[in-house]
């Protein structure tokens, strides 16, 4: 069975909503972020810290695109963005899921990147296992 992730754009948030494009635009910033990293370490960090390619299915670029392993240990991470009614407030999300395919490795680098997405968003992160980080500011 697939499991999904949410992260919130609550009030504290950076941002109240981002795009697919602009999700994309996130996943590239931690890929150059992860390769200079590995330039000052001397070693090619960027393969290990990012072992997937972006990809869509033709026609439903806009609706979600997933990241497609590059090495057997990964296989796919989807990416979707969306909103949700609460009575008069509406949240928006990105919504990250694990299809059932994935193996130990996608959980283990979705949760990576879900943290870094709710960390730099400063958004309200729902993992896949239910429990909620607070990445927002609270009073």
């Amino acid at each position: 069975m697939s499991q999904s992730a949410y992260i919130k754009f609550v009030e504290g948030s950076t941002v109240e909503r981002l795009s697919l494009d602009e999700v994309k635009e996130q996943l590239q910033r931690y890929r150059k972020q992860t390769s200079l990293t590995g330039q000052q370490l001397g070693w090619d960090y960027t393969e290990a810290a990012f072992p997937y390619t972006l990809e869509a299915k033709p026609g439903e670029e806009h609706l979600w695109f997933y990241l497609k392993g590059t090495s057997p240990q990964y296989n796919y991470i989807l990416f979707g963005t969306g909103s949700e009614q609460d009575g008069e407030k509406e949240t928006a999300h990105i919504q990250v899921v694990l299809p059932d395919s994935a193996t130990h490795g996608d959980k283990a680098k979705a949760n990576e990147l879900c943290k870094y997405f709710a960390k730099h968003l400063k958004a309200e992160l729902m993992m896949f296992n239910g429990r909620t980080i607070y990445y927002n500011p609270r009073k």
